[in-house]
């Protein structure tokens, strides 16, 4: 580990601690560039050991939604709390979910994309969740409207058709068409791909779901694979079949209908605490508890948005966070949108500056 740096983080309450040994993502902002992750990730624990095949090759980093999100790399980083860097490597060495939790806006999902962007784990792969969400939506989709149109020669409904699979011929009365064309894998269905270094997936507000889509979790998070059953089917027919992906125009080879892991997907669940989840999903995931932003870590998330801001607008975010007290809770885009609206030319100054605060830092509770 020597090629590892050891900044200085803040501690829970704002002080500082220095940067634990043990600790694999660092929360610097900054991606590894002298060293190589799987060169210091631990082995997992023999519980959570998969054998899943073939390594697949490594899914590039999308920088454009990653700097849309944390701000340009290099310009500033909030400054996570130590407790949080701990969860979160707690999470990366027992290869078990991240549940985070805490009021909306406060910055959960960005979790993710701050691993990702650290450690070099590539595009991350995003599942929003509804109250329509079930598990199967989150593995895959299929097609069987446009299966059936194309047994019928009326053409398809929808999915691009991958390249076949090599090794055997088109199915009979389908035209050509074969399964797997019609079979796209979903997040969480890629996100267990068999990967070398660990994928990160982004489930985000899981309190949303029906009543039963986190029990319904429990067996697929647990075991690192699952079987698409009309792949299962048609594996004596077809074999391997060549299905879509959750990233955009790749295309993987399934053989005999089932996905299983070999690096366990870095998981970051988000929740609002709008509903208490069952023991047992509980007792699979390390639990984090974000806290309000403090102002230093306000001032960093500005600074990595805008190049130029005037200055550091300490009286700004005083009043935001005083306001956000009072409201019960803002999110920070609120904060960010005030920023540029200053930096578009509106001055504080201006009689309108008030009212237009008033509009941009009403609270979230859906009060009028």
């Amino acid at each position: 580990m020597s090629g590892v740096q050891h900044p200085v983080e803040s501690g829970r309450n704002g002080g500082h601690v220095s940067s634990r040994s043990w600790w694999i993502y660092r929360g610097t902002g900054r991606p590894l560039t002298d060293i190589r992750l799987g060169d210091i990730l631990p082995a997992p624990p023999g519980w959570r050991d998969f054998d899943g095949g073939p390594v697949l090759p490594p899914v590039p980093a999308e920088n454009a939604e990653s700097d849309r999100r944390l701000g340009v790399v290099g310009r500033a980083t909030p400054r996570q709390d130590a407790h949080d860097i701990d969860m979160i490597n707690t999470a990366l060495l027992l290869r078990r979910p991240l549940l985070v939790t805490g009021r909306p806006g406060i910055g959960k999902s960005t979790l993710a994309y701050l691993v990702a962007r650290e450690l070099g784990l590539g595009r991350v792969l995003h599942w929003g969740i509804t109250s329509r969400s079930t598990l199967r939506s989150g593995l895959y989709e299929y097609d069987a409207i446009g299966r059936a149109q194309a047994s019928l020669g009326r053409g398809r409904s929808g999915l691009p058709v991958p390249p076949q699979a090599t090794g055997s011929g088109p199915e009979e009365g389908t035209g050509g068409a074969r399964i797997g064309d019609f079979v796209r894998l979903g997040p969480l269905g890629t996100a267990l791909l068999p990967y070398e270094l660990p994928r990160v997936l982004l489930i985000d507000e899981l309190d949303k779901s029906d009543i039963d889509l986190p029990s319904d979790l429990l067996h697929v998070l647990e075991n690192g694979s699952y079987d698409v059953p009309e792949l299962v089917r048609a594996r004596h027919q077809e074999g391997a079949a060549r299905v879509f992906t959750d990233d955009p125009d790749q295309t993987v080879t399934v053989t005999d209908g089932r996905v299983k892991c070999r690096a366990f997907p870095f998981i970051v669940i988000t929740s609002n605490g709008e509903r208490q989840f069952p023991p047992a999903f509980l007792r699979r995931c390390v639990r984090l508890d974000v806290s309000p932003p403090r102002e230093d870590q306000l001032a960093a998330m500005i600074a990595a948005h805008f190049r130029d801001q005037g200055g550091r607008p300490d009286a700004m975010i005083r009043a935001f966070m005083e306001r956000s007290r009072e409201n019960g809770g803002l999110a920070t885009d609120q904060l960010l949108n005030a920023v540029f609206l200053r930096t578009a030319g509106v001055r504080e100054d201006d009689e309108a500056w008030g009212e237009l605060l008033d509009a941009l830092w009403r609270e979230l509770s859906g009060a009028p």
